[in-house]
C-alpha cells in the first residue's frame, strides 16, 4: 500500500485528487495539507510514501519548501502538481529534491501512475524535460535570462510578474522590504529589463506566467 499525503491550498483540488486515489486499491490518502507550515508538521508527525505537493501554497512553498522536506526527510519520495507546464519550473523542483512533476492539466491522466512510478523509487518526468537532463543543459532555453536567476530571484521574479507588491512579497515570503528591492534589482539587471511591464512581457512570451484568471 502506497501512503499519501495530499498538500494543496484548495480544498476542492484536495477532495477531487482524493476521489480520483480512492478507486485505486493499492492508494490511500493519509493526510492532507494547506499550506508550508502543515506541510511540515505532517512529514515530522506521521510516517507516509509520497507527499502530492502543489507548488504555489500561501507562506513556505515552491523550491524552498521541497528543499526543506527533502533534508529533513531525504528518503520521502516528493511529487509536484503545478498549473505550469514550462519546463523551468520542473527541472528546478527536481533539482531541489522532487522525484517527479506533473501539471493538473493532465494529473487525472496520469497521477496514478505517477504516484506508483516515484513511490518505486523511479521518477516522472515529461520526455522535454527528461530530454534536459540527459543533455545537462537546457537547450530550449541557453541563452534565456530567466535562467540565470537564483532560486530566490526566480521566485521573486514569479510574484512581480503577477503584480504583486515589493511589501506583500516580503510580507508573504518573511524578508525584509529591502532584501526583496535588492532582489528585485538583481533580477532587472540579469534580465536587462527596464521596467516590470517589459518583466510582465517577457514572462508571458515565455510562457512564465499564470494561466490568467487562476490563483496559481
Amino acid at each position: 500500500m502506497i501512503r499519501i499525503v495530499i498538500a494543496d491550498d484548495h480544498t476542492i483540488v484536495r477532495e477531487g485528487l482524493k476521489q480520483l486515489l480512492s478507486a485505486t486499491a493499492d492508494l490511500t490518502v493519509v493526510g492532507e495539507a494547506q499550506n508550508g507550515h502543515e506541510v511540515l508538521q505532517r512529514i515530522r508527525d506521521s510516517d507516509f510514501d509520497v507527499l502530492l505537493l502543489d507548488m504555489s501554497m500561501p507562506g513556505k512553498s515552491g523550491i524552498e519548501l521541497i528543499k526543506q522536506v527533502h533534508n529533513e526527510k531525504p528518503k520521502l519520495r516528493i511529487l509536484v502538481l503545478s498549473m505550469h507546464e514550462e519546463e523551468e519550473y520542473a527541472v528546478r523542483a527536481l533539482k531541489a529534491g522532487a522525484a517527479g512533476y506533473i501539471t493538473k492539466e493532465s494529473a487525472s491522466a496520469q497521477l496514478v501512475a505517477a504516484i506508483r512510478k516515484v513511490a518505486g523509487g523511479g521518477a516522472f518526468i515529461s520526455p522535454a524535460v527528461a530530454e534536459q537532463f540527459a543533455l545537462g543543459v537546457m537547450p530550449q532555453s541557453e541563452g534565456l535570462p530567466h535562467t540565470a536567476l537564483s532560486n530566490r530571484e526566480f521566485q521573486v521574479f514569479q510574484m512581480l510578474v503577477r503584480g504583486v507588491s515589493v511589501t506583500v512579497i516580503a510580507d508573504t515570503l518573511n524578508l525584509s522590504v529591502k532584501t526583496v528591492s535588492t532582489h528585485k534589482s538583481n533580477v532587472m539587471q540579469k534580465m536587462g529589463m527596464a521596467n516590470q511591464s517589459e518583466l510582465i512581457l517577457y514572462a508571458v512570451n515565455h510562457r512564465l506566467l499564470d494561466n490568467p484568471g487562476a490563483s496559481h
